[in-house]
């Protein structure tokens, strides 16, 4: 998709005398010069089809070549958001950077129109080479060289070569238009631009939807790359096959089979290439591999009993998000004090890996527990896995439990449901701070009844479980502070204090567990009482600004 205005108009001035009734049906034959076959300004080109269908193919390619950008454009964002964390930072620099190299290559592009339909080839084939190949290169260089400034620079190496071959599609099309048939400069811009922004909207829309989940990043790349090619090579060597010469034909021929088999190489290679990069980036065997449109899920190691070596790791996105022989520490903590004190009938749980969900269903008193998960992947997890299966005690078939598949903000803003506890035991990180900011917590206090608990992940007891506490102090719930167990670095390597937790209610909720519950492996009673009197110590007074969606 370009946003860049095309060079000037070829259309004869006003004011020029007319040809006469000879002059205009008088063909002009066109001065073949070189490797190309270059022509003049003006000159006729024989094409293989009338004019009227032949604009169309070409207004088709552009809808095309428009699509294949725009995927290209979005796999990069995904990419860098996935390699490098911090989406919002990478989504910036790669749209940045990508219209900032379009207008280069338009600017460039004007050292190639006197060969339009030769160059216009050249750059679908490079175009559809480059962008084929990025993820799949990209994703290999990150998982083995483990280098992240590398990748930042690969990848915005990445975006510039894409970017300048993106822009200089549209003025070798607008010169191939104005070659068919001479036209007013804005009718022939409007009905171009219209091609390109359709096409985009096309593309834009396969990518999350038809691309990611059915092919994954590297392999809809790849495909992505051979339509591109195949659309150049249409225009150019059969509508257009009149202006290269015989030789340059040939090579124009040759190139394009050398990049669809690359690219068909690329795609018989993809599946190894993959796996080696995965188990150089994970570490032990890969039990499972999940592409969702929101997330990739990698299941890695077993448990002890199926002879693994390395314990059993759930990673989101190449973050380690479960790692088996340390999770339970976290859910219990954050899970056990909630249901203890008051009312625990109904239960609503944010978030669908299962873990938290078997940590309710151990008390006799809850009745019905409703999960929200917005990636049906992830909450198929166990289903698909007998060994995470395993980990969540078969939670998912409890009777008492229904799945619903929506985003949770969403979710709480439309349901009119009332719950006893709520538990959020979602991925802030990946949210970029959506499940703690007071909005979160304000749609969250209105489920909950008179007599309700929300319990919520707090992070490390830094600036942000204050700046959480604060969210809830504004949604006008009161939150009392505590902390879990640290993990074992033997285990799982991850070595640092233990996560801190927030138990919010109506009125201050005291820290207790259930009487009729298992008691927790993790912690005792007082100890978690110990832990909230430490962290109320060092609350800062005031407390910080609570986080908000379109706050600092």
């Amino acid at each position: 998709m370009i946003n860049h205005p095309v060079g000037r108009s070829a259309q004869p001035a006003p004011d020029a005398p007319a040809l006469p009734p000879t002059a205009a049906l008088r063909p002009t034959a066109p001065r073949t010069a070189g490797l190309g076959g270059a022509v003049r300004a003006g000159g006729a080109i024989p094409l293989a089809l009338p004019a009227r269908p032949a604009r169309i193919l070409v207004l088709l390619a552009a809808f095309v070549c428009a699509a294949c950008g725009l995927v290209y454009e979005l796999e990069l964002v995904a990419l860098g958001g996935y390699l490098l964390g911090d989406s919002v930072t990478q989504t910036s620099v790669v749209l940045s950077v990508m219209v900032f190299a379009m207008g280069i290559g338009s600017l460039l592009a004007k050292g190639l129109t006197r060969r339009p339909a030769t160059s216009f080839a050249l750059v679908e084939f490079a175009l559809s080479l480059t962008g084929g190949l990025s993820a799949l290169a990209l994703y290999c260089g990150w998982a083995w060289l483990r280098q992240p400034h590398a990748t930042l620079i690969a990848l915005i190496a990445a975006t510039v070569l894409i970017g300048l071959l993106i822009g200089a599609e549209i003025p070798l099309l607008m010169t191939l238009i104005q070659r068919i048939r001479r036209e007013h400069a804005g009718r022939a811009v409007a009905d171009l631009f219209a091609a390109d922004y359709v096409g985009a909207l096309i593309g834009g829309l396969a990518f999350p939807f038809v691309l990611l989940p059915a092919l994954g990043q590297a392999a809809g790349a790849l495909v992505t790359g051979a339509v591109n090619a195949v659309a150049g090579a249409v225009v150019v060597l059969w509508l257009f096959r009149a202006e290269p010469t015989p030789r340059a034909r040939l090579l124009l021929w040759t190139g394009c089979g050398l990049v669809l088999a690359a690219l068909g190489l690329a795609a018989a290679c993809t599946g190894v290439l993959e796996r080696a990069a995965r188990h150089a980036l994970y570490g032990g065997p890969i039990r499972l591999v999940a592409q969702s449109r929101y997330q990739e899920i990698v299941l890695t190691g077993g448990p002890p009993d199926t002879g693994s070596r390395t314990p059993l790791k759930l990673f989101l996105d190449g973050r380690l998000a479960v790692c088996g022989p340390d999770e339970y520490r976290e859910h219990e903590a954050l899970v056990r004090p909630a249901l203890a004190g008051g009312p625990s009938a109904r239960v609503l749980v944010l978030g669908g890996d299962g873990l938290a969900l078997r940590e309710v269903l151990r008390h006799p008193a809850v009745r019905s527990v409703l999960v929200v998960e917005r990636d049906p992947e992830l909450s198929a997890l166990a289903h698909r896995d007998g060994a995470y299966d395993a980990l969540t005690e078969h939670a998912w078939d409890d009777p008492r439990v229904r799945l619903v598949t929506a985003e949770p903000m969403g979710w709480l803003r439309s349901t009119p449901d009332q719950f006893d506890v709520i538990v959020s035991d979602l991925d802030d990180e990946a949210a970029h701070g959506k499940y703690r900011s007071r909005e979160f917590y304000g749609l969250a206090a209105r489920r909950l009844g008179p007599n309700g608990r929300l319990a919520v992940r707090g992070g490390a007891p830094d600036g942000v479980l204050w700046s959480s506490e604060a969210g809830l102090a504004a949604a006008g719930l009161d939150a009392v502070p505590y902390q879990g167990v640290a993990p074992a670095a033997e285990d799982c390597g991850q070595a640092g204090p233990a996560p801190a937790f927030l138990l919010a209610g109506h009125a201050a909720p005291a820290l207790a567990l259930a009487p009729d519950a298992p008691a927790p492996r993790s912690f005792t009673v007082d100890a978690l009482r110990g832990t909230a009197a430490r962290l109320s110590a060092h609350r800062p007074s005031p407390l910080p600004p609570p986080h908000s969606l379109i706050g600092p």
